[in-house]
């Protein structure tokens, strides 16, 4: 996608509750060092680089910036915005950020970390988080994966939001699955958490093929490129020692590349938070929860905000 730039007014955000936040850039991994290249968030374009001691560097993007390529040797500018390395990714922020929201998983020892993907999608980032909770899309669009027919029933389950901690949090969530995760051999019953700890991020626990007493994680952390585009970066903390990094990989791309056409013609694009503009079931107890807490969060960038 072209960068954008400031003749780009509607694409750039002023919530001041997005600004404050943690953003991700990316995972690290992908980064090479001794080199700078251009990206965006929130419509600002930017430039990022990494020295070549490994240390990361954003910027919003000047005039005098220096190319595309091998890292300066003046170094990055005075001015720069302050940066977060935490789960493997590269996080960014427009102001002055509390702490990003933390998954105790990823301290435990006997866990796998791995980026698996980052995609980039025509689409807003509540759109893409919103389709992320929603069971019920599992077995029509993830057919003889996360679900199948005749098993179509979203059974009841809890949904929680707090906006003084910015969190959501979905509970005894219960949902039937051919496969699973990608070391499955058969169909079960599968217990899911969800949880939205910030807009444009959400994390998922469901239960382990292999440890049934514990969880696996699954996260989405959006890089809203402006407010109908994005790259979506999907990150797993699994108990899983057999799959090779290869296949947990080529199958949560899979299940990827089935969202994305239904995501890129979603219209609006933006994701709109009039209760009444789209009519929700009650499968959608977390979706509704959600579409309020944006509201009240105070978020209009990438929504339809409605009438007051």
């Amino acid at each position: 996608m072209a960068p954008l730039t400031a003749e780009s007014p509607d694409q750039l955000c002023d919530d001041k509750v997005l600004l404050d936040l943690w953003h991700p850039m990316g995972a690290i991994e992908t980064m090479p060092r001794n080199r700078v290249w251009h990206d965006q968030l929130l419509g600002y374009p930017l430039t990022t680089g990494r020295a070549p001691d490994g240390t990361l560097w954003v910027w919003k993007r000047a005039a005098n910036d220096p190319p595309v390529g091998p890292w300066p040797a003046a170094g990055p500018p005075e001015a720069t915005l302050p940066v977060l390395e935490r789960y493997g990714y590269l996080w960014t922020s427009f102001g002055a950020p509390r702490p990003l929201f933390h998954i105790r998983e990823a301290e435990e020892n006997d866990r796998r970390l791995l980026h698996a993907c980052s995609v980039t999608l025509r689409t807003s980032a509540p759109r893409s988080i919103e389709n992320f909770l929603d069971m019920g899309h599992f077995p029509f669009i993830h057919t003889a994966v996360l679900g199948e027919e005749p098993h179509t029933e979203v059974k009841d389950y809890n949904v929680e939001a707090s906006v003084a901690d910015q969190e959501i949090l979905a509970t005894e969530c219960v949902f039937y699955q051919p496969q699973a995760a990608a070391n499955s051999s058969g169909g079960a019953e599968v217990d899911y958490e969800y949880r939205v700890p910030h807009p444009h991020c959400s994390v998922l626990y469901k239960s382990s093929a292999i440890h049934q007493e514990r969880f696996d994680v699954i996260a989405l952390f959006v890089q809203a490129l402006d407010q109908e585009h994005i790259r979506a970066h999907m990150w797993l903390c699994l108990l899983d020692d057999d799959q090779p990094d290869w296949a947990l990989r080529r199958f949560q791309v899979s299940i990827f590349g089935q969202d994305k056409p239904i995501l890129e013609n979603q219209l609006p694009r933006r994701l709109p938070l009039d209760p009444r503009a789209e009519t929700p079931i009650r499968a959608d107890k977390s979706s509704v929860a959600y579409r309020r807490w944006l509201g009240q969060l105070g978020v209009r960038y990438g929504v339809i905000r409605g009438a007051a």
